[in-house]
């Protein structure tokens, strides 16, 4: 294996192989905020740099993946040295690292991408097959809700031997206005709409078009399973859309109207005087679409963020705010002892 098949995801970050969970979060959106595409119209390489960021922060943000990542590494890098007692790949954890051929085939198997790897000598054999996708660019397009039923929502796996899997990772606008996305399977290319609305866990159906029964000579179907890109403003929780809003601590106090984003654009929302940090205020109607029809509610979690550089005025009136202050949100706490 080469040494070049490998990426260090630590290295891309910038962060240590010991980094917490919030230092590579952190990490994350600092460069994905840099090289987001919608900040660098028309710029290939910020592209590139910003879709080599969402992976690692894909992989190591998980504990699992990241364990199992920290493991293929300890093995590639055993692999570059050569391996004792005559060159046997040594055990990592009761998993067979030798079975892939380059980094991409683990990676790929790792993130559900391409149906997995394709192991030297067999491998593992799957129930329901998986075909090696790739997609082509295309124009993005939009979709009502009602063209999931081109589709089908599916709660179990694929029903048939002959029916495939793949899973298609989608940008948040993507999923959000629906998409037109190209495979090539084998020699055939086919275009399939994806509507707008779906999800991470979404499985969408296209019909005839897995595998070939042998026996039948009827082909299966291809099940696309949606994963969501990682995005620096919006998460989903359930049917609802999350972002956070930062406020000073004088519009909590006072209350305010602010600016705050949605899919549609900035809308105005009013806070009311002392929201508290981590309060949630809910946009109806602003959130993602369903399939059913509409749109689930956008949830604003306010975050009190106090300011750092103060001028000579502005601590002057917090000091005197201090000094004349009654509100002492720790009182209670006096009655507490073990």
């Amino acid at each position: 294996m080469a040494a070049t098949d490998f990426k260090d995801y630590y290295a891309i970050l910038g962060v240590s192989k010991t980094a917490s969970s919030e230092e590579i979060k952190q990490a994350f959106r600092k460069l994905a905020r840099k090289y987001h595409p919608d900040v660098n119209p028309n710029n290939k390489q910020a592209e590139a740099r910003f879709k080599e960021v969402s992976e690692a922060y894909e992989v190591i943000s998980d504990p699992d993946k990241r364990k199992k990542y920290d493991q293929f590494g300890q093995y590639w890098k055993q692999a570059g040295e050569g391996f004792p007692s005559g060159g046997a790949s040594p055990d990592m954890g009761n998993f067979d690292f030798s079975q892939y051929g380059n980094f991409d085939e683990f990676i790929n198997e790792l993130l559900g991408r391409f149906g997995g790897a394709n192991p030297r000598g067999g491998g593992r054999q799957n129930q329901s097959r998986s075909y090696s996708y790739r997609t082509s660019p295309g124009t993005s397009t939009h979709f009502s809700s009602s063209s999931f039923n081109d589709f089908g929502f599916q709660d179990g796996g694929a029903s048939s031997t002959q029916d495939s899997e793949a899973v298609i990772a989608l940008t948040f606008a993507e999923a959000f206005n629906g998409v037109k996305k190209r495979f090539s399977l084998g020699n055939e290319t086919i275009d399939v709409n994806i509507p707008s609305g779906a999800k991470t866990g979404t499985r969408l159906r296209v019909r005839g078009k897995g595998q070939i029964n042998p026996m039948t000579q009827q082909r299966g179907d291809l099940y696309l399973k949606v994963e969501l890109q990682p995005h620096t403003f919006f998460q989903m929780e359930g049917d609802n859309l999350v972002c956070e809003v930062p406020i000073t601590p004088d519009e909590a106090t006072l209350g305010a109207s602010i600016d705050v984003p949605t899919p549609d654009g900035s809308v105005n929302v009013k806070l009311p005087a002392g929201v508290r940090s981590g309060q949630s205020l809910r946009l109806r109607g602003k959130g993602w679409p369903l399939a059913k029809g509409g749109r689930g509610d956008q949830l604003v979690k306010v975050a009190i963020v106090p300011p750092k550089d103060l001028s000579q005025q502005e601590r002057e009136y917090y000091e005197k705010i201090r000094a004349i202050r009654t509100y002492n949100p720790r009182s209670h706490l006096n009655q507490f002892r073990l």
